[in-house]
């Protein structure tokens, strides 16, 4: 790992933050004292919220941890097209008996309050999702000593990161869970990512900065995979989605393992961005028309999923997941760290009794 990364966790482990309940200070707190990155999603809280996690987190442990905040979406190109899928969704509301939420309520997911509150009281490293910031804030970001990763989904936005000001990048592969992190929403491009160790590649011939793996992996021979294609550290979100500190619902949990749920496919049905979850009775009756329109086609669907987590209903929730969900260990972290460490250190030895000499 590069220095920088190192002064950060003691293991090329970083622990991907996910929005909507998982990522949250416990979960950030045992990766942190188990040696890896823990990360604080910021997302989808106001910017009290996450201060006050912050607060808790930093009670939690004295290690170094992060945050990831969403980078400001453009304005919506087509409105009528929200109007469509409401329709759509009407029969989703009245089954779960809760009414469809509004899909004007944030824009900007509170970006630039919640950077204030970075900047005034820094925190170790902070990532970025949706998008890459602007110099001045990157900069801003370096004098405060915050260590900064744009996720990327490309060599070019890799590139674009790099000449932003960013200290590492977070390469994105088509197999992580979750949203895509492209830095432009473009329907064209739906079902056309790059994998993983393709994307590795690729961005560790245009920067020269750190890079960060993610997608897909669950295993400490996938770490050792990653490394060896040029990255300095890797990414795991679903992983610990199963492990008692996370912060998931139940229900996603025992979904990850559950042979009801065969594969999953990246899907705009929850909140009109791609998104990689397991598929279920809402992603495959609404998936094919879901328009283009985040946030807004979150806000419309939260109700539905909160209903449905309160009804014990699966199949109206998003459950996110990469594709290596099915290879979920139900461990504390601190467990699974040392065994990720285990099996990484085992792939490097195999390795290198195979290399000629």
């Amino acid at each position: 790992m590069s220095s920088a990364l190192t002064d950060l966790c003691r293991y090329p482990i970083v622990q991907a933050p996910m929005a909507g309940g998982a990522s949250g200070p416990q979960l950030a707190a045992a990766v942190a004292d188990a040696g890896g990155l823990g990360f604080l999603a910021a997302g989808y809280k106001t910017a009290d919220g996450v201060y006050n996690e912050i607060k808790q987190l930093r009670r939690l442990t004295g290690g170094p941890f992060g945050v990831n905040l969403f980078m400001p979406q453009p304005a919506l190109a087509d409105p009528s097209a929200v109007e469509v899928y409401r329709h759509q969704l009407a029969g989703e509301a009245a089954w779960y008996e809760t009414p469809l939420g509004d899909p004007d309520s944030s824009g900007d997911d509170g970006y630039e309050a919640k950077v204030a509150i970075l900047l005034e009281d820094p925190v170790p490293a902070v990532s970025f999702t949706f998008g890459c910031p602007t110099r001045d804030t990157l900069d801003a970001f370096a004098k405060a000593g915050t260590y900064t990763i744009v996720t990327v989904t490309s060599a070019e936005e890799a590139q674009a990161a790099q000449w932003a000001g960013a200290d590492a990048v977070c390469a994105q592969g088509v197999e992580a869970g979750g949203h895509q992190s492209t830095h432009r929403d473009d329907p064209q491009a739906d079902h056309t990512g790059t994998g993983l160790l393709t994307l590795v590649t690729q961005v560790r011939e245009t920067v020269q900065i750190p890079i960060v793996a993610t997608g897909g992996l669950m295993r400490g021979s996938q770490i050792a995979a990653v490394l060896a294609a040029g990255a300095d550290a890797a990414q795991l979100g679903t992983a610990f989605l199963i492990c008692p500190e996370s912060g998931a619902h139940l229900l996603h949990k025992q979904a990850l393992t559950n042979p009801l749920f065969v594969r999953t496919e990246l899907t705009r049905a929850f909140s009109g961005r791609p998104a990689r979850g397991l598929v279920n009775r809402f992603v495959r009756e609404h998936g094919p028309y879901a328009p283009a329109a985040y946030p807004q086609v979150h806000y419309l669907t939260t109700g539905l999923r909160q209903a449905a987590a309160k009804a014990g209903d699966a199949q109206g929730m998003a459950l996110w997941a990469g594709q290596g969900h099915r290879m979920a260990r139900e461990l504390p972290v601190g467990e699974l760290i040392e065994l990720l460490i285990d099996e990484l250190e085992a792939a490097r030895a195999a390795l290198s009794m195979r290399s000629p000499r």
